[in-house]
Order: C-alpha cells, then sequence, then structure tokens
C-alpha cells in the first residue's frame, strides 16, 4: 500500500505545527525565518502534490494510489484516501496557489504597533502562516478522501482556520471600522457553513443507516456507489431526495450558489488578497468538487430530479453577480461577485448531466482559480499601495506603474473568458454541454459572457486609464517578488488557453464514470451529419 497521499497531507499539517511552534518574537529575523519555513513546507506539499499527478493513470481505475488505515471500527470508518483525475487536477491546483499566496502576503501579516510582549507582537506571523498551511492540508484532505464520513470531518474542520484568517488577518485598507466589519464578516462566513454542514451531517448520518439496515454500514464511497450502481443498495426515492438535499446544501453553500452566497462578498472584501484567494480559488472549490463526487454519484436519482431546478438557481446566479458586480464600488467585492457569476457556470457544467458540461465545469474550477488568484492578487499589491479598496480613489496607474496594470488588465481579460486564455476554453465547454440538454438556458446563460467584459473592463477603464490622480503619483510598480508571483498565474493562464489537453485527458475519465453513474450519456445531435462518399451524399 502507497502512502504517497497520506503523505501529500501530512507535510502541511505538520508544517502548520511546526511553523506555530517556532519561536515567538516581532523581530524581523525571526518573521523572516518563520516565512522562510512556512514557503519551504508548501514547495514539499507541491513537489508530493505534482508526483501524485505524474504517477495518475488517466486510463487506470478511477482511484489510484489508494491506501486505508482503520479509524473507528464499529461505525465502518477508515481514514481511506484515493485519487481520480478530478481530485488530481483540484489537488494540484490547491498546491500551486498556496505558495504563490504566501509569497503574495509576504508582509501582510507584519504586526502592526503593538503593545511589547502581547500577542500581536510575538505571534501574529506564525499564526498567519500556520493558518495558511492547515487550510491547505484539510482541503488536500477533502479533495483525496474516500470515506464519507472523513469528507465531511475535514470539509467542515477547515472552516476553523478559515473564520481566523478572516476575523483575524484582515485587510488594513478597510478604514477605520475595519476591527468590526471583518469581526462581522468572519462569524457571517463560520455560520453559514456551519449551518451547511449541520445539515449535511444530518444526511451523512441517515445514508448510513440506510445502507446498515441492508447490510452495508460503512462510509466507504467507492463501496457505496458501486453497491448503488449495481442495485445492492436501494434507497427509497423519498429519503434520496431529503438526503441528496442534506448534501447538496452543504456544497451549494461553500460553492456559494444563489440565495445561499451572501457570505462571500463580506468574506472577501475585508481579507487579506491572499486570504480572498484561499477563499475563492481553493476553499469554494470543495463545495463544486463535492457536487461531482457525492451527490451525483450517491444520490443518482434524486440529481436527475432536481436537476432542472439547480440550472435555474445557477443561471440566476450568473447572471445576479455578474450585474451586481458592475454596480460596485470596492474593488475586492467586484471580484467577489464575479467570482459567484463564474460558481453559477462551474455548477451549471455540473448538472447539465453531459460529458461536456462537467469537464467544462472541472476544467473551470481551475482555470477559475488561477484567473481569479491573478486578478486578485494584483488588485491587493495595487491595493496596498494606495491604502484603499475604493474603486474612485484609481486612476491613471498604467501611466506610473505599467507592469501592474498590464498584469491587472490580462486578469481582467481571463475572467471575463477572453478567447487564447484558459477560462474561455471550460466556459465554453459548459456552454455547449448545457446547450446540448437545455438549449434555452444554455441561451440565456451567454448574456453572462456580456456582463463579465463590462464588469472587467469598466474596473479597468475606471482605475487603470485616464489622468493620474494625485495620490497615484509616484506608485511603484511590480517588485521581484510580486513578479514572481504574477508571472506563474499569467504563464498558466495563456498555457492552459492554447493547449489544456494535460488536464482534459485526466479528468474525462472521471467525467465518463460520474456519468455513467446517474444513467446519463450525451443527447445525440439534433441534425446528424449523413455519412459520405467520394464527397456524394450516400
Amino acid at each position: 500500500m502507497s502512502y504517497l497521499l497520506t503523505a501529500t497531507c501530512a507535510v502541511p499539517a505538520a508544517g502548520a505545527v511546526v511553523t506555530a511552534a517556532l519561536p515567538a518574537g516581532n523581530s524581523e529575523a525571526r518573521r523572516r525565518t518563520t516565512k522562510a519555513v512556512a514557503l519551504a513546507v508548501s514547495a514539499a506539499a507541491l513537489a508530493l502534490t505534482a508526483v501524485v499527478a505524474a504517477r495518475f493513470e488517466p486510463g487506470g481505475p478511477r482511484y489510484q494510489l489508494t491506501e486505508s488505515h482503520s479509524w473507528i471500527r464499529s461505525f465502518g470508518i477508515s481514514f481511506s484516501l484515493g485519487v481520480d483525475g478530478i481530485g488530481a487536477v483540484l489537488a494540484l491546483l490547491t498546491a500551486v496557489l498556496v505558495p504563490l499566496v504566501m509569497l503574495a502576503s509576504w508582509h501582510d501579516p507584519d504586526p502592526a504597533p503593538a503593545p511589547e510582549g502581547s500577542f500581536e507582537a510575538k505571534r501574529r506571523t506564525q499564526g498567519f502562516f500556520a493558518l495558511i498551511l492547515a487550510v491547505e492540508a484539510m482541503v488536500l484532505v477533502s479533495f483525496l478522501a474516500t470515506d464519507v464520513f472523513v469528507f465531511y470531518v475535514f470539509f467542515e474542520a477547515m472552516l476553523i482556520p478559515m473564520y481566523f484568517l478572516i476575523g483575524g488577518f484582515g485587510d488594513r485598507a478597510g478604514g477605520p471600522d475595519a476591527g468590526r466589519q471583518r469581526s462581522y464578516a468572519a462569524v457571517k462566513f463560520l455560520l453559514y457553513n456551519l449551518l451547511g454542514g449541520l445539515v449535511m451531517l444530518a444526511a451523512v448520518i441517515g445514508l448510513y443507516v440506510v445502507a446498515a439496515d441492508q447490510d452495508l454500514a460503512t462510509f466507504d464511497l467507492p463501496t457505496l456507489t458501486n453497491a448503488i450502481a449495481d442495485g445492492k443498495l436501494a434507497i427509497d426515492p423519498t429519503t434520496e431526495k431529503a438526503l441528496f438535499l442534506g448534501f447538496f446544501f452543504a456544497f451549494a453553500v461553500k460553492a456559494p450558489l444563489w440565495p445561499l452566497h451572501t457570505w462571500l462578498p463580506n468574506a472577501m472584501g475585508e481579507s487579506t488578497a491572499g486570504t480572498a484567494v484561499l477563499i475563492t480559488a481553493v476553499v469554494d472549490k470543495v463545495g463544486t468538487f463535492a457536487m461531482l463526487r457525492y451527490c451525483l454519484g450517491l444520490f443518482p436519482d434524486a440529481s436527475k430530479t432536481f436537476a432542472p431546478a439547480i440550472l435555474v438557481l445557477s443561471l440566476i446566479g450568473i447572471v445576479y453577480g455578474a450585474l451586481v458586480a458592475i454596480g460596485q464600488k470596492d474593488i475586492k467585492r467586484l471580484v467577489a461577485y464575479a467570482s459567484i457569476s463564474h460558481f453559477g457556470f462551474i455548477i451549471m457544467g455540473i448538472f447539465a448531466l453531459t460529458s461536456q458540461g462537467q469537464t467544462g465545469a472541472t476544467l473551470y474550477m481551475v482555470n477559475h482559480g488561477i484567473s481569479t488568484a491573478a486578478w486578485m492578487l494584483v488588485a491587493g499589491f495595487l491595493i496596498s499601495r494606495r491604502g484603499s479598496r475604493l474603486i474612485a480613489d484609481y486612476g491613471g496607474v498604467q501611466k506610473v506603474a505599467p507592469v501592474l496594470a498590464g498584469t491587472f488588465l490580462i486578469g481582467g481579460l481571463a475572467t471575463l473568458s477572453l478567447p487564447g486564455m484558459a477560462p474561455f476554453v471550460s466556459e465554453f465547454l459548459v456552454l455547449v454541454g448545457t446547450f446540448s440538454r437545455y438549449p434555452a438556458i444554455g441561451i440565456a446563460a451567454t448574456f453572462g459572457i456580456v456582463l463579465a467584459a463590462l464588469y472587467a473592463l469598466l474596473l479597468y477603464q475606471r482605475t487603470m486609464t485616464g489622468p493620474v490622480k494625485p495620490r497615484i503619483e509616484g506608485m511603484p510598480d511590480l517588485k521581484v517578488r510580486e513578479l514572481a508571483v504574477v508571472a506563474p498565474l499569467v504563464a498558466l493562464t495563456l498555457l492552459l488557453g492554447v493547449y489544456p489537453r494535460p488536464l482534459t485527458d485526466m479528468v474525462n475519465p472521471a467525467v465518463d464514470a460520474t456519468l455513467s453513474q446517474v444513467h446519463r450519456t450525451d443527447p445525440a445531435p439534433a441534425h446528424p451529419v449523413a455519412a459520405t462518399t467520394g464527397g456524394e451524399h450516400e
């Protein structure tokens, strides 16, 4: 049995403990040591995740590199891990983004003046980077777990470090009322997601009871899904719908799906740029990933029943998020509402129940993570220079900081899914997959593309062009560390925009397996092309 997946999750977890335990102090040398240790740990996690992705065989079994360690034997609970193509690409996304977030947040936890000997003066840097590593470890377990109970535990546990990152390390550009706003955002984030988790816990228990009644007392996901597919585990239709809704509600809050989205703008707006990237590019992806793996795999009939309603909610989210983004005055809240619109596309692709839609949805998770990380982190660099999140406080930035303005434009163009950039491929697949089964919804969703162009280009125009505002004069351009953050994200955006095949080769087998679980095949073309011989129609 391989222990590679356990090591991949254990390295950032152990690194979080080590980082938190480093000698306390407010000296520059000790802060630099803490940052270097945390960055080295995240680099080691990235190396291990890259090995996992390299060893994954697209043509092999669905779950590979599997391992299982008995945990609570009396309830059939094991710490079981296994990777499929979808989990592999999302784990790799997480491992790539975390060290970049750390580099981008290098000075974010540096303490403001505080009383000598206080926690603020001693533990702030250690706490910040330890919390990031803890989030990484829990997200990786969520993507790799093949035990429903283990997934639930880490799905909920990641809320704790995220709560402290939002509430304890907020954006210093938030104004005089920033502390109260951070606390409100952190509590709202926690309450929304705890409510979703409690509903899911009831559904997890219900699933176990139903399975145990049929001599299948286990939380092992492959065992349960195979039994459901083979008819060995029969769930009453009404019960299946209730269990589906319990799981889906938790995932829709985490994703987030309209109308359960209202915690996200507050959380992203009051967080540092790095924490905002962790929220929308990493943590929220666990929700959409879980819809694919758990909702469709465990409750195939209920998934088909509720798919049309979920598609309508997704469409509302696409249009609503984009419209509200256009009217925002705060840069971070604009990016947050844009993400709500993008999550609508992802969920639409999942529940279109077509291979193009689900492949596009998985690619969208990755590409949205990369493009939004680039856009938000550059926005963070901009905000840290000016000390304001308000769009009206900017103007003419491209004349004094052209590299910053250029990378900000690339992030915005990727967000609006410009052809040639990674999000375009995924958005195109989602729309094609949706249109083939639900034409009206597919057509209506294209309106979101037009709105995305409006909010992205208007933001660039208002902040980067025009006359240079007085407090923008002398603004420094991107520094070497900041370029080291942005360059890989820009490169990935362009590379995956022209050559997404490495990802699609990994994802497609898992998508095919998911569709077979819900007994769905792609709709036949409405106008099949006739076979031809020698250029003449037969």
